[in-house]
């Protein structure tokens, strides 16, 4: 009886060991060149895709199936830009003095499950506080948490009184005197040392602010802020181990000084101009545009009393450009990744973007190649996932009906899933 119940317990466990996901897909759109197919499965097996096959697959016993033949399935979005460990809101400047490392923490856990949701399997943090995002990072990848896949800066690196300079606004003694580690920076020795502190922190790639910014409590919002010899030092560490670096940047000076250094992407670009352009599209660097967060930052200045008041007249004059600068960008030729802020404005809005890049003239179809395909270029891991095509990352997400019709769709995500397993299913 023991043999007999032994050879039925194994059986039983062969059989599960091998079964697969199906998502019957009435739409899919790979992320690749390829144009949309019609009424085809995805195989999903020990978190890849094992197979796309024309038709419905009938399923083996101990199969899963997933029905979207009504929908349209597509890879998982990737967000180039997110700040997982806060969220703007009326009061929020004050965050920075009231909240300890274990509330920034438990704040990021839950947007991070927002914004994974929301349809977006993959993000960038590109800025941090108290390398709370790298934490969050780990316990993702050791299944502790629910969240997209992230690749993080850790802290911003800036100059003193930088945009990202944590000091900024505050009194004296209430601060210690910023440090590399603390991501701010003065000459080229400091730079290095900056760019090795987060190799230390397990960062994975690099942030500059290399001109003002809009929410930071200083006067402009585009003055360059960094020194050529300060780019070419960051720069230079930075591919020694094996890190991309992208920058903030709003003024024109700071992002041809950024470019000329040989920085990865660029971040928002208002003010960038054909010149500009013509540097972009030489060097072969992206444009991670976040139209999201201009608008939403505009909006917001409306609101009386809801920034610091030299930050509203910045918010009002620089959010409401960022459309159209992508709009000139696009049609110049310039690679562009998706990604928003989310931050600035709600985790799980991601989605907004889309319809704000459909709106300034890029194609749906575009759009979302720009937050699958050119995303994962940009990341260094379009061999790994970012489409989805046989060998990759079972990265999969779905809507009702058709969003090369009518992109708004894109805000209803139905189905995710993250390295085959199924996180949300409606």
């Amino acid at each position: 009886m023991r043999k007999l119940l032994a050879i039925a317990v194994t059986a039983a466990l062969s059989s599960n060991a091998y079964a697969d996901t199906l998502v019957y897909a009435g739409t899919l759109i790979d992320g690749t060149q390829a144009k949309p197919r019609n009424n085809v499965t995805l195989v999903i097996d020990e978190g890849r895709i094992k197979a796309i096959n024309t038709g419905f697959t009938k399923p083996a016993q101990g199969d899963v199936v997933v029905d979207r033949r009504s929908g349209t399935v597509m890879p998982g979005f990737i967000d180039m830009h997110t700040h997982l460990t806060s969220q703007m809101a009326a009061g929020s400047y004050m965050d920075r003095f009231t909240k300890n490392a274990p509330d920034i923490t438990l704040d990021a856990v839950h947007y991070a499950e927002k914004t994974l949701h929301a349809g977006f399997t993959t993000v960038r943090d590109l800025g941090d506080s108290f390398n709370a995002s790298l934490a969050l990072r780990n316990a993702i990848n050791a299944g502790k948490v629910q969240g997209p896949r992230i690749f993080s800066a850790g802290k911003s690196i800036a100059t003193t009184g930088g945009h990202a300079d944590p000091t900024n606004g505050t009194r004296d003694g209430i601060h210690d005197s910023p440090t590399p580690a603390d991501g701010v920076v003065d000459g080229p020795y400091e730079a290095r040392k900056a760019v090795r502190a987060r190799y230390q922190d397990g960062a994975n790639l690099i942030k500059l602010t290399v001109t003002g910014g809009v929410l930071s409590l200083a006067t402009s919002g585009q003055n360059p802020q960094f020194m050529t010899d300060e780019l070419e030092a960051v720069v230079t560490a930075a591919k020694d181990y094996g890190m991309k670096v992208t920058v903030h940047a709003h003024g024109k000076e700071g992002m041809l000084r950024a470019i000329a250094a040989g920085v990865d992407s660029i971040e928002h670009g208002t003010y960038m101009d054909a010149e500009v352009m013509t540097a972009m599209k030489k060097a072969g660097v992206y444009y991670v545009p976040t139209i999201t967060a201009g608008k939403s930052v505009a909006e917001r200045a409306e609101i009386p009393g809801y920034f610091p008041e030299v930050v509203r007249p910045k918010a009002a004059a620089i959010g409401p450009l960022i459309q159209s600068t992508f709009a000139e960008a696009y049609k110049a030729g310039v690679k562009i990744a998706f990604g928003t802020d989310a931050g600035v404005f709600d985790h799980g809005e991601n989605y907004r973007e889309f319809g704000y890049m459909v709106e300034a003239g890029m194609p749906p179809l575009e759009a979302i190649r720009a937050a699958t395909f050119e995303a994962a270029t940009l990341l260094g891991t379009i061999a790994d996932f970012g489409t989805l095509e046989v060998g990759k990352r079972a990265d999969v997400v779905a809507v009702d009906g058709d969003p090369l019709a009518d992109i708004s769709r894109l805000a209803n995500i139905n189905l995710v899933i993250k390295d085959g397993n199924i996180v949300k299913q409606l």
